[in-house]
């Protein structure tokens, strides 16, 4: 493994940890524990967490709300050469807002093998009749986002 693969992936670790942070906010406030930061040469320029239940928004999942953030920052709506780190493989709408936005990578941890279309349900990056494509890397934390998305859900069903 070459030098600039290894720091790559520690960054990936890095920034994924800060997300996964952010999902144990949206946890600790009865939120699907879902985090997701964006990142542009090496800073964070946007963070988020689900709140669709506290804010009743049914799009304030993690990475829009990480992307406004981005936007907001940025000044900007399209977030070029930047990377979107979520613990939780997007949905179709997420995906859809990733394009728009014209993210560069998305990186994410466990997959949901109910609503991820990043290769769990479908595949909408690889899909190359669309006009934009992004890198896709899966499975950065993915057990310890898979254990938190876990207890939360038997939290949930012991209530």
């Amino acid at each position: 493994m070459g030098k600039d693969n290894k720091k790559s992936i520690l960054d990936d670790r890095y920034f994924m940890q800060i997300a996964f942070d952010l999902a144990k906010q949206a946890g600790d406030k009865g939120e699907v524990p879902v985090g997701a930061v964006i990142v542009k040469d090496e800073v964070i320029v946007g963070r988020g967490y689900n709140c669709p239940i506290t804010t009743s928004d049914p799009s304030a999942h993690a990475e829009v709300m990480a992307m406004r953030n981005a936007g907001e920052h940025l000044g900007n709506y399209r977030l070029l050469d930047c990377t979107l780190y979520v613990t939780l493989e997007p949905c179709v709408m997420c995906v859809g807002a990733l394009f728009h936005a014209r993210i560069e990578r998305l990186v994410y941890a466990a997959k949901d093998l109910k609503t991820g279309v990043c290769g769990s349900v479908i595949d909408l990056p690889a899909e190359t009749r669309l006009n934009h494509h992004m890198h896709v890397t899966n499975g950065v934390m993915a057990q310890e986002a898979s254990i938190l998305l876990k207890q939360f859900f038997a939290q949930r069903r012991k209530k």
